[in-house]
């Protein structure tokens, strides 16, 4: 059994560590805001972001970084993609070089376009990054895993053993683990799919139909590809879980942040006003911006972003990014690379 330090008491962390918990993993939760994790001591439920799910007994709420990762066999980091950076520079006091890294959150550093273990290889070095750092991502809602909902998802490092190691951390009968050696496949598919969403939320708020959700779901995945493979990874990642699998669950689902949001801009609200009402971090506002302006540095065409990118900033109405989308020149499908 191993001793898990758990950064950041959000919903996906929580659900991940009581996972991990009733494996009879010892977990260490910490978040920066103390007065949630009081609130988590005292109610034994994450009330706040996973109202519903009682923690297991072999989780222990933290209060000092510390104290979560001095003798962790594993630092798990569930911090927001934009906060990741600061995490893990406040963490690396604490942590020793055997120690398995393992990265769930989804997202692109809006300030530099770095993925998130690109950020990781600037703070810790390459060496370590490569034969200890994993990302982990697919289609998987806290809410469903918190319930020990049947979930499948996939962890990626350089090293393979490194990622099967993760792989048997988590492994239970109702969360199934594949691996994979495409790091930077899972991490841009994880984190482009968000963009998608909120356009599919964008659409079915603005009351178009399942067509319409259909052409954004498929063609987007088109751009992502195009995307990822220009930054390296691999094109058949993105048809594996952690690609159209995570793209289907969170365009269609009542779950997905970033979907609600789309929705409440297709209804009219201002994208801040939306974002405001969903009340937890929606990872594509930012995504978008940082993969536009990853799009426009390596050449790559990706019109749904950039629509997603002038609605979001103002630019232009949902109802002109439509028009701006269906009156594209004639196309060929599929595409040739």
């Amino acid at each position: 059994m191993k001793k898990i330090a758990n950064i950041g008491a959000g919903s996906w962390g929580t659900a991940l560590a009581n996972t991990l918990a009733t494996k009879g993993h010892i977990v260490r939760i910490w978040d920066l805001n103390e007065q949630h994790l009081k609130d988590m001591a005292a109610a034994r439920e994450n009330t706040r972001y996973l109202p519903g799910v009682k923690l297991s007994d072999n989780i222990e709420i933290c209060f000092t970084q510390e104290e979560a990762i001095k003798d962790a066999d594993v630092v798990l980091f569930a911090a927001p993609a934009q906060h990741f950076r600061s995490a893990l520079s406040n963490a690396k006091a604490y942590m020793h070089d055997d120690m398995l890294i393992i990265n769930v959150a989804k997202g692109i550093e809006q300030k530099t376009l770095m993925r998130l273990s690109e950020v990781a290889e600037e703070l810790l070095g390459k060496d370590i990054v490569d034969r200890r750092y994993v990302s982990l991502s697919g289609p998987s809602h806290a809410e469903e895993v918190g319930k020990f909902m049947p979930t499948t998802v996939s962890v990626a490092s350089k090293h393979i053993e490194t990622a099967e190691e993760a792989q048997d951390l988590f492994m239970t009968n109702r969360f199934r683990i594949y691996t994979s050696t495409d790091v930077a496949g899972l991490e841009l598919g994880g984190a482009l799919k968000n963009i998608i969403a909120l356009g599919a939320g964008i659409s079915d708020g603005m009351g178009f139909g399942d067509n319409a959700k259909a052409a954004m779901m498929t063609r987007g995945l088109a751009e992502i590809t195009r995307l990822g493979v220009k930054l390296g990874a691999q094109a058949q990642t993105f048809s594996g879980l952690a690609g159209v699998g995570d793209l289907i669950v969170t365009c269609t689902s009542m779950h997905s942040r970033n979907r609600r949001c789309g929705i409440m801009i297709g209804e009219g609200m201002p994208p801040n006003e939306a974002v405001e009402k969903v009340g937890m971090v929606v990872e594509g506002i930012y995504t978008t911006d940082a993969a536009y302006n990853l799009a426009q540095k390596v050449g790559v065409e990706m019109p749904i972003t950039e629509c997603i990118y002038r609605v979001v900033r103002g630019e232009i109405r949902a109802d002109e990014a439509v028009e701006l989308l269906m009156s594209r020149e004639k196309r060929h499908e599929p595409e040739h690379h």
